[in-house]
């Protein structure tokens, strides 16, 4: 099994930032795509922003594009979430996901492994 872990999330103001981590264990994530999701009590899984691993394409949610950027550390087996700009609508869980696909899909159910999701609350 492939174990995503997930570090970063938090308590933060509107306007301040915040950086998530995910790490894989088990393989690395070449040959994956990785993305971020993010859901709100009672609300869908919401595709976020991914990357794929080889070429380090990205797609970004409309809701995010020019706040929050992702990245990713090949060294380190780990991509992060750079959320900047937060408003209280991005309060959230935020979920680590790969897929082998090996390319950018929004849909959650195309990602085969999931981390454990890290609470972001942004306060007004």
């Amino acid at each position: 099994q492939v174990q995503l872990v997930e570090s970063g999330g938090g308590l933060v103001q509107a306007g301040g930032s915040l950086r998530l981590s995910c790490t894989a264990s088990g393989r690395t994530f070449s040959g994956y795509s990785v993305g971020w999701f993010r859901q709100a009590p009672g609300k869908e899984r919401q595709f976020v922003a991914g990357i794929r691993w080889m070429f380090g394409n990205t797609d970004y949610a409309d809701s995010v594009k020019g706040r929050f950027t992702i990245s990713r550390d090949i060294a380190m087996n780990t991509v992060y979430l750079r959320l900047n700009s937060l408003k209280p609508e991005d309060t959230a869980v935020y979920y680590c996901a790969a897929t082998t696909r090996g390319t950018l899909v929004t849909g959650w159910s195309e990602y085969h492994y999931w981390g454990q999701g890290t609470q972001v609350t942004v306060s007004s």
